[in-house]
């Protein structure tokens, strides 16, 4: 019998809102299916907050890891969150650990039967990918032009001179990456998860 974990979100913007009926929906896929379900996940947080700000999913992570699951369970993509990017990072985490993860609403799942990517999710995946290296494109290039137009108007970029951030301001900063390094989580991996660069971690895992 397969073993599942089911994820549900509703956003913490509209309280009228409510994830019962996504639990109940998946649960009785799970049930037609045959499946264990193992633990339920479900919180109210704004799908735009990074995975690192979304205290169920985070725990979704630690537990597939850590209790033989072979599905995770959503009722559509958008549930895993609205930033793309992130979304993209938490799949790759789960298909990385051979956990598949079935999309409801589009009938798909990430992975095979024999644990391969699934090229037609891979196909949706890519397209998300691309929407994303457009978003961040497009950021960029607000982001210069904001810069270009502060020098022009005779502005200063970049830290006061002397400034260093103290380890315990960095501690409190990074404290999701702390609690993840502590775990045992690799570099990039938690980059996946919670966005920090990888030269940052390493100099927040030389202070703890």
């Amino acid at each position: 019998m397969k073993r599942v974990a089911i994820y549900a979100r509703v956003s913490s913007t509209n309280g009228t809102q409510d994830y019962q009926r996504q639990i109940n929906d998946l649960t009785a896929f799970a049930s037609q299916n045959n499946y264990e379900i193992a633990k339920v996940f479900a919180e109210q947080v704004s799908g735009a907050k990074k995975n690192s700000e979304r205290p169920a999913l985070m725990e979704l992570i630690e537990f597939v890891n850590t209790n033989n699951i072979d599905k995770v369970l959503v009722t559509e993509l958008s549930r895993l969150g609205r930033d793309t990017l992130q979304v993209l990072q938490a799949i790759e985490l789960f298909n990385q650990s051979k956990i598949s993860v079935f999309i409801q609403n589009y009938n798909i799942e990430t992975l095979l039967p024999d644990g391969n990517i699934n090229p037609m999710s891979q196909f949706l995946i890519t397209i998300l990918a691309e929407v994303a290296r457009m978003e961040r494109k497009t950021i960029r290039e607000r982001v210069e032009s904001g810069y270009k137009n502060h020098l022009a108007n005779g502005g200063n970029v970049g830290r006061k001179v002397g400034y260093r951030k103290d380890n315990e301001a960095m501690k409190n900063q990074y404290a999701e990456d702390i609690k993840l390094l502590r775990k045992g989580y690799s570099l990039r991996n938690i980059q996946k998860i919670t966005g920090t660069s990888v030269n940052t971690l390493r100099k927040v895992k030389a202070i703890v």
